[in-house]
C-alpha cells in the first residue's frame, strides 16, 4: 500500500509480458472485480456516493461509472486485436466522459455493466491460447501494446479504483 491518495496499491507496473501463471492471476482479478466493486459500494449512502475519494479527485460513484466505461473499451480493444491486424484502438477523455449527466446514475447501472462485461471479458480471455496474448494493437497515445500488456494494465485497474472507493468509504 502507498500513502499517496492517487494510487492506493501502488502504481502500474508495466510488463511486456507475462508468464501463464502470472496471466491466470490477472484473469482471476478481473474475474472478481464485479463482485469486489459491487461489495464495495453495497450499503453506502449518497453522500459517500459523492464524496470525492481525495482533493480534486471523482466522487465514488463517478469511479464506479468510469470502470464500466473503461473496461468496455478494454473488451472492445481485445475484440479489436483478435479479429483486426494491429489496429490502432480509439482513445477517449476519461475526464470528460466522468463529468457527463450519465455519471449521476445510480450505481447499480454500472455495476450490472462491469458484471456483464467481466462474464463476456473473462469467458473470451479463458477461451484464447498463450500466443493470443501476444497479439498487438497500436494506442494513438502511448504506442504498441500487447493483450498481456492490456490484461496485466486492467487486472491493476479495477485494484486501483477498488482502493479509491474503499478509500472513500472511510
Amino acid at each position: 500500500m502507498t500513502t499517496d491518495l492517487r494510487y492506493p496499491i501502488g502504481p502500474l507496473v508495466k510488463v511486456p509480458a507475462l508468464t501463464a501463471a502470472e496471466r491466470a492471476e490477472r484473469i482471476a482479478d478481473v474475474a472478481a472485480l464485479p463482485a469486489q466493486l459491487r461489495a464495495l459500494v453495497t450499503g453506502m449512502s449518497d453522500a459517500q456516493l459523492d464524496t470525492p475519494y481525495r482533493p480534486g479527485g471523482w466522487t465514488a460513484r463517478q469511479v464506479v461509472h468510469h470502470l464500466a466505461d473503461s473496461h468496455m473499451n478494454a473488451f472492445i480493444r481485445f475484440k479489436w486485436a483478435l479479429t483486426e491486424p494491429n489496429p490502432t484502438i480509439k482513445p477517449y477523455d476519461e475526464q470528460k466522459w466522468a463529468e457527463l449527466p450519465d455519471s449521476k446514475l445510480p450505481v447499480e447501472v454500472s455495476l450490472r455493466i462491469v458484471e456483464s462485461v467481466h462474464e463476456r471479458w473473462v469467458a473470451l480471455m479463458r477461451s484464447l491460447s498463450p500466443e493470443a496474448f501476444k497479439t498487438p494493437y497500436q494506442h494513438p497515445e502511448s504506442g504498441p501494446h500487447t493483450l498481456d500488456m492490456a490484461l496485466n494494465t486492467y487486472a491493476w485497474h479495477g485494484k486501483h479504483h477498488c482502493g479509491h472507493i474503499a478509500n472513500a468509504k472511510k
